[in-house]
């Protein structure tokens, strides 16, 4: 009897896992042929520039377990995290310059002369493909509702992990966005959650998607991994993104380890006048993935940036560090660097490059 009620479980699970919407889909049809033609696509999965582990070699899994479990105290907030309401007016009203709202993690939204570009939006409670189970998002005193965002020119997705691609934020943001912008494979799971095909533009790294004369993206490299389930390890692309619109340069680095590719990209495309680049969830263990800290102000130098704003940190806890961490590193690291970092509160609306704050030591509080 026992068994029969293991056995129906297991199949329930291998159900669920196989046809599970939130999970995505895979690629076919032309999609797929781009996918197979990519120089990026070699022996069935997709690779980075230059060899690069999940882990650090000589690492063994029991060790990263095992670090999981003694990790640093405080990786949570104490308390809830005091962030501003989004005001959907005083947004639009904001149409000459360069603005941005950080929603926590890498969700950025940003207005540059009047065109919305938001960024890995993923606004549910748990970065996770079950709604009661995962990593959970800590508590804003304003967490963002989807309808009080305005309609989006477009949105950006860098990679199909959790805590940058959101199933049910998809499904209540497809309605308002014009065009979506992911990286090869990516495009299949848009599709299977209901966003017309005809919204998605596919690129591979390097590829150049024109809007019009003065408005452009380039999908460019990450050095990261993909995947929602464990069997489909890579083969979905990984992306950084360049934005290029009315003369305002951004770059958005998405989830990467520091590699080659931020000098290759700051001297073809630079200067910037704002990086978004990850400060959070590294750690030794895992250091070609996650950009650690002494490696960030290298990478906005690379990149020839004037302001960097620090993204990956302020609502997950995917790593073994205190959740403050990441601020006290980068400030460590920028001392006598000559560098501008932005530090907003959560869902305020600065322009860039203008007198007010770069930002406060609101983690302090």
């Amino acid at each position: 009897m026992i068994y029969s009620i293991i056995a129906i479980i297991i199949l329930i699970g291998l159900i669920w896992f196989n046809f599970a919407p939130q999970l995505g889909a895979q690629s076919k049809g032309y999609s797929l042929e781009k996918i197979k033609s990519s120089q990026n696509f070699r022996n069935g999965t997709f690779k980075n520039l230059v060899k690069t582990t999940i882990r650090k070699e000589n690492t063994p899994f029991s060790k990263t377990i095992k670090d999981y479990f003694n990790g640093e105290g405080n990786r949570t907030p104490d308390s809830v995290i005091q962030t501003m309401a989004f005001n959907k007016e005083d947004f639009i009203k904001c149409d000459s310059g360069l603005f941005v709202v950080w929603f926590g993690h890498s969700t950025v939204f940003l207005n540059i002369d009047g065109y919305f570009v938001l960024i890995d939006p993923v606004f549910s409670e748990r970065a996770s493909p079950i709604s009661f189970m995962g990593t959970k998002s800590f508590r804003y005193s304003n967490p963002i509702e989807v309808e009080n965002l305005p309609k989006i020119n477009m949105v950006l997705i860098s990679h199909d992990h959790y805590d940058h691609l959101d199933y049910k934020t998809i499904k209540q943001l497809n309605n308002k966005v014009d065009k979506f912008l992911v990286p090869l494979g990516v495009a299949a799971h848009l599709e299977k959650w209901g966003v017309l095909r005809e919204k998605i533009v596919e690129l591979d790294w390097w590829e150049n998607y024109s809007i019009d004369s003065v408005k452009s993206i380039i999908a460019s490299p990450a050095r990261h991994f993909s995947g929602r389930k464990i069997i489909d390890l890579n083969k979905t692309l990984w992306c950084s993104w360049i934005i290029n619109i009315n003369n305002h340069k951004v770059f958005f680095c998405g989830d990467s380890g520091y590699g080659k590719h931020f000098k290759e990209i700051g001297d073809n495309y630079g200067p910037f006048e704002l990086t978004l680049l990850e400060c959070g969830q590294y750690n030794e263990n895992w250091p070609y993935i996650h950009m650690l800290p002494n490696k960030i102000i290298i990478a906005h130098d690379d990149l020839k940036g004037e302001t960097l704003m620090p993204i990956h940190w302020g609502k997950f806890n995917i790593s073994l560090h205190s959740w403050t961490d990441p601020m006290k590193q980068l400030f460590l690291n920028a001392e006598n660097k000559n560098c501008k970092i932005l530090t907003p509160v959560i869902g305020d609306n600065i322009k860039i490059n203008s007198n007010k704050n770069t930002g406060t030591f609101w983690w302090e509080n």
